[in-house]
């Protein structure tokens, strides 16, 4: 069984994209961590339902990584809505199931990282974070405690996939239960509609 895990809102300027989420919402974002060697760090912002936002941006507080940052960071201009993550609580059974239907969504790898509070969280995800665009790549949180508790929250009202070709990506889109509106349209984008204090606010 899979579903929406969460939504990456990626930005070459994390305090500022912060700042702006929070004022266009009425809710505060919090603090999640640091990715340790990779240069960046996130903010999260529960979406209900046990789904949640992720702002991750460049990490001042660590030096250039080697390789570039995740999500295309170093190439954005502004913020954008890149990806999301489809969660399953088996990974290697859902890519098998996933590569049977015709679909490969890439080999799943490890990945962690501390809380403010010191906690290790450690979860296996596919595309290794270089994945962007309407297909999602794919999480499992295993034991780790999901990050989406206890966070505040506003309301996502709706997710919606624009592609060229809807028909063309729809059987990916099946293969790994993923549920989302698709229209078609140029370029392929992702939008999100949020319900916080202040009203609908659209995410791209």
């Amino acid at each position: 069984m899979s579903g929406l895990d969460h939504l990456v809102l990626a930005t070459p300027r994390l305090a500022e994209t912060v700042a702006d989420v929070a004022r266009l919402t009425g809710v505060e974002p919090v603090t999640g961590g640091q990715h340790a060697g990779r240069g960046t760090r996130n903010y999260l912002l529960g979406l209900g339902n046990g789904g949640y936002l992720e702002i991750i941006g460049p990490d001042a507080d660590q030096p250039v990584p080697a390789r570039p940052r995740p999500f295309g960071i170093d190439d954005l201009t502004g913020p954008s809505l890149v990806t999301w993550a489809v969660r399953v609580t088996d990974i290697e059974t859902t890519l098998a199931a996933a590569r049977a239907a015709g679909f490969d969504p890439g080999d799943a790898e490890d990945m962690s990282r501390a809380t403010p509070g010191g906690e290790v969280l450690r979860w296996r995800l596919t595309g290794g974070g270089t994945h962007v665009g309407v297909l999602p790549f794919l999480i499992d949180w295993g034991e780790t405690r999901h990050p989406a508790q206890d966070l505040p929250e506003v309301k996502l009202l709706s997710l919606t996939a624009i592609h060229p070709d809807p028909e063309a990506i729809l059987p990916r889109l099946q293969a790994i239960s993923a549920d989302i509106e698709l229209r078609p349209g140029i370029p392929a984008a992702l939008i999100a509609t949020l319900d916080g204090p202040h009203g609908p606010v659209a995410l791209t």
